[in-house]
């Protein structure tokens, strides 16, 4: 993996850059949509491209390793010929789910021993492990082992926390290392940030992490349910100590604000469930703020989501005709939703490039983030 920094802004943190995987280019920053089990949930790969226009999307490690299994994405020659995305990928290590399903595991130094939520078998992920079973997955980007504590960590346990996931990472890089990849294109791993809402412990992690000199870096533990200005306040210290010349992947996050402003704090990669998530529950995000659509003041509505067209629904559903999918449960309605929230963060990020590019991304985005937060 090849990464280049071409602008910086001015007045901000904020970077334009590309990096380059065999799969092809991603130009950042770069929002990645969450493909969790080999799909992103309700859309085709051709509307991913030639509509939301991905770049690169994610998979879960944890859920690919139960379900199809390693035996069945080795013999397909990995997920990208099991799937036919033939653009980037990046796959998590499963450490979230060691935080998100904290009442079917067992952290020890060996590793985090799961219960799987489709059978209760077990199954211990280790260091070493989880980079052989990414490297049977053969996503571009990999990720370390970590364990992502919650937000209200008390700082003894996020002390600890983070010092078992220095010592996870020590021996991810060596086992990376040792290894090849699998199907006849590079591998990169990322290293992962922790130390909860702790500016003392942020610091050494990021210290640690710069140290392994990896080919990026990526900040974890954020958007767990800290307030937000803990989350910026984080970034921005780590951001200061991460090296410059390497992509920086804010893990999880978030709204479309969020992504503006932590855009602004230098981070160049993101991935989040909420555009999705959100889209199929009917919360549309626009370039003028937040539509809830199953309200009843868009039944008669015959205008498009957003009247700035930065998604293709705008140029083929109205506001009414969205509400009436929603309100009759009509599968369409959550496919359209995740279309077009997707499509849009895709949108907002190539926005945000092309300001930092052309100088005045610090004032764009400030009028943006008041649009963004508003609800319609």
């Amino acid at each position: 993996m090849k990464f280049e920094l071409q602008h910086t802004d001015a007045k901000s943190s904020a970077r334009a850059g590309e990096i380059t995987t065999d799969h092809g280019k991603i130009e950042t920053p770069i929002f990645m949509p969450v493909g969790t089990v080999g799909s992103v949930k309700g859309v085709h790969f051709r509307d991913l491209e030639d509509d939301v226009k991905a770049q690169i999307i994610l998979g879960n490690t944890y859920h690919l390793y139960l379900r199809p299994g390693l035996d069945v994405l080795k013999a397909a020659g990995g997920l990208h010929k099991f799937n036919g995305w033939t653009k980037p990928m990046l796959t998590d290590s499963g450490g979230y789910q060691v935080f998100s399903l904290s009442d079917n595991r067992k952290l020890t130094e060996e590793g985090a021993m799961f219960r799987s939520h489709l059978d209760g078998s077990k199954h211990l992920f280790t260091p070493e492990n989880v980079v052989d079973i990414q490297r049977v997955i053969g996503a571009d980007i990999i990720m370390a082992l970590d364990e992502c504590p919650p937000g209200d960590a008390e700082y003894e346990y996020a002390k600890k926390s983070m010092a078992l996931t220095h010592r996870w990472l020590k021996r991810g890089v060596d086992h990376f290392d040792n290894t090849e990849p699998l199907y006849g294109h590079s591998q990169t791993f990322f290293p992962i940030v922790q130390g909860a809402g702790y500016r003392d412990l942020r610091t050494q992690s990021a210290e640690f992490i710069a140290s392994q000199n990896r080919e990026g870096n990526a900040i974890g533990g954020l958007a767990v349910g800290e307030p937000t200005e803990v989350m910026y306040e984080m970034v921005e210290l780590v951001n200061g100590i991460l090296p410059k010349d390497k992509p920086r992947y804010l893990m999880g996050v978030g709204t479309p604000a969020n992504l503006l402003e932590n855009i602004a704090l230098g981070v160049d990669m993101f991935d989040c469930v909420m555009p999705t998530r959100n889209g199929r529950n009917g919360m549309l995000f626009t370039s003028e703020g937040i539509l809830n659509m199953r309200n009843e003041k868009w039944k008669n509505d015959f205008s498009p989501v957003d009247p700035n067209g930065t998604s293709f629904v705008d140029h083929h559903y109205t506001k009414a005709y969205l509400r009436h999918l929603y309100v009759s449960k009509e599968m369409l309605a959550a496919q359209i939703g995740s279309m077009h929230n997707l499509t849009f963060y895709l949108w907002l990020v190539r926005e945000a490039r092309k300001h930092i590019i052309e100088g005045d991304f610090a004032q764009w985005k400030d009028v943006m983030v008041k649009k963004l937060t508003t609800r319609l």
